[in-house]
């Protein structure tokens, strides 16, 4: 029996809840299939309880500052990991619980099971066919696991599996640095975890920019051991793991696997839409409309492999449900990349990467947090910003950042990226006393400083705002 709707939404993550709240504005006549657990993989193994995690993380190791600002006693305080588990898990399921309430009315309108295309309009779920004139793919993605590192067992963890457990054990690895394994790296060894952290590349966390790379590094090397530029091989050893990268070892209780997530694409049955697929398996598609060539199906998310991030896949789920009751599908723009880790200090990647300019047609600024007031004061005073700045037109084009407080500061510049401002239209903008964005006014006086001309005010001259974007 088939049955024929509107609009068939594939996955019931951020993308797809998404998209399901601009389908419902439209129409009743749509139906939702997912395969597996609801709740999105950010409020379930994603960026919510590693964020419940982080925070613990955080308020133990402060306790290494408190004799800085003369709080004494710190030295007794100790960390339950069971207790720290069971309140990431308790804030997950109030996240979860939330993500439910968007698919408890859904009914009929609701199937359990795993789609696959026979054809364009066309999808076998089990026992059932789905009719749509417009479908929409947002099935996200699952951890990679090599299967050397599937062998392990339950010696081996990933971010699905991570949070589930009822305590850890004292010595671990972590496999990848990238913007999870950085963050899930350094929350466990300030849990006062033995950890080693893995990568074959010398980058972590996304950066390109050598300069903030070193800095980073650097600041997370001082609080675990960091193994880079070597392919990564495990042994078991009895009930124990030994871990080896190049010449050097390490013996460890269990290994977390973050090595990235592909696109849950395979088995759908991709080729029969009629276009050729790229070496990941994911349809040629348009990320402003995000349709896919010229067909009626959307794809959303994670599993377009675009920009895997939660705020993109909200914005992508959107304009995929946006167009797909309409006849033509409308154009939008996106937004300014962002992209951001939380370690200590913040990493954080704005607009344009370092390792896609042409060095010569940009300047750069910086900031060494080292001596910046408030940070000292915080004893956060460590970490590196650069901004890179048009040098025709003095716009900021994008920044790289290990920095205090990094997450905010990487906002106002994905603001001022967005906006096309100048970096003496952002001097011109107000800056308190004391606070940490002066470092950020010092970067962009640097970059100033190297874009030449006459000397300009910060300040605006009586006939103008001196800023595009206020007058």
């Amino acid at each position: 029996m088939t049955k024929s709707y509107d609009v068939a939404i594939i996955g019931a993550g951020s993308a797809g809840l998404s998209a399901l709240r601009e389908v419902r504005k439209q129409t009743d006549n749509f139906v939702l299939i997912n395969d597996g657990s609801y709740g999105t993989t950010c409020a379930r193994v994603g960026c919510m309880p590693s964020k419940a995690l982080i925070e613990a993380a955080i308020a133990f190791h402060r306790r290494k500052a408190l004799e800085t600002f003369g709080v004494g006693g710190a030295e007794r305080l100790t960390v339950d990991i069971p207790a720290v588990l069971r309140r990431v898990r308790g804030l997950r399921d109030g996240f979860v619980e939330g993500m439910l309430k968007l698919t408890d009315d859904l009914k009929d309108r609701s199937i359990a099971g795993r789609a696959r295309f026979l054809e364009p309009q066309v999808l076998a779920v089990g026992e059932h066919r789905v009719h749509a004139k417009k479908i929409i793919i947002a099935t996200g993605s699952r951890p990679i696991v090599p299967k050397e590192w599937a062998a392990l067992g339950t010696r081996m963890l990933t971010s699905d599996d991570l949070f589930e457990q009822e305590t850890l054990p004292s010595h671990m690895a972590v496999i990848g640095m990238g913007g999870l394994g950085s963050e899930i790296a350094q929350a466990l060894a300030r849990l006062g975890i033995v950890v080693n952290g893995f990568d074959a590349a010398e980058h972590i966390a996304g950066l390109s920019d050598t300069h903030v790379n070193r800095q980073a590094v650097a600041l997370l090397r001082a609080e675990f051991t960091l193994h880079l530029g070597q392919t990564t091989e495990p042994v078991i050893e009895g009930e124990r793991i030994r871990v080896r990268a190049g010449s050097e070892s390490v013996v460890v209780d269990k290994v977390l696997v973050a090595l990235g997530r592909p696109p849950n694409v395979d088995q759908m049955g991709l080729e029969n839409l009629g276009v050729e697929l790229d070496e990941r398996g994911v349809p040629p598609f348009d990320s402003r409309t995000m349709q896919i060539a010229d067909l009626s199906v959307y794809i959303a998310g994670d599993a377009n492999r675009h920009l895997p991030l939660l705020h993109e896949a909200l914005d992508e789920g959107y304009i995929a449900g946006y167009n797909a009751l309409r006849n033509e599908p409308v154009c939008f723009e996106r937004r300014v990349p962002l992209a951001i880790v939380f370690t200590d200090p913040g990493i954080a990647v704005v607009g344009q990467p370092f390792a896609e300019f042409d060095e010569d047609e940009i300047v750069i600024g910086e900031v060494d947090f080292s001596s910046q007031a408030r940070a000292r004061m915080a004893t956060d005073n460590h970490g590196l910003l650069r901004v890179y700045v048009d040098r025709s037109s003095g716009r900021l084009s994008g920044a790289e950042m290990c920095a205090p407080q990094g997450e905010h500061l990487a906002h106002l510049l994905a603001l001022a990226v967005q906006r096309k401002l100048t970096v003496r239209e952002l001097l011109r903008m107000p800056f308190y006393h004391p606070v940490l964005e002066e470092g950020l006014r010092t970067a962009l006086r640097d970059a100033a400083s190297k874009l030449g001309g006459a000397d300009v005010p910060d300040l605006s001259y009586c006939d103008r705002l001196g800023a595009d974007a206020l007058d």
